[in-house]
């Protein structure tokens, strides 16, 4: 039988870690701005460095991006077992 994967915030994975983005929430404008750096439901994303409430470093495809932590709460990941 196939576990469930954990959906949790992107701020809240932690380093050198690769999960999936399920969905965003938020409004349209931050929505926009995400789509159009690639963060989009499907994509797969390794977190480079998270300390804490400061900015989360993630790397998609051969792009680093940095994110504010609150940005960052709004991401909604899948973690595999």
């Amino acid at each position: 039988m196939e576990k469930m994967n954990r959906l949790i915030p992107l701020s809240m994975v932690d380093k050198n870690k690769e999960v999936t983005v399920v969905g965003i929430n938020a409004g349209r404008g931050l929505q926009s701005r995400l789509f159009s750096l690639g963060i989009i439901p499907g994509v797969t994303i390794k977190v480079l460095n998270n300390s804490g409430p400061g900015p989360v470093i993630v790397s998609i495809k051969d792009t680093r991006i940095v994110l504010g932590w609150g940005v960052a709460q709004k991401i909604i990941v899948s973690e595999s077992p």
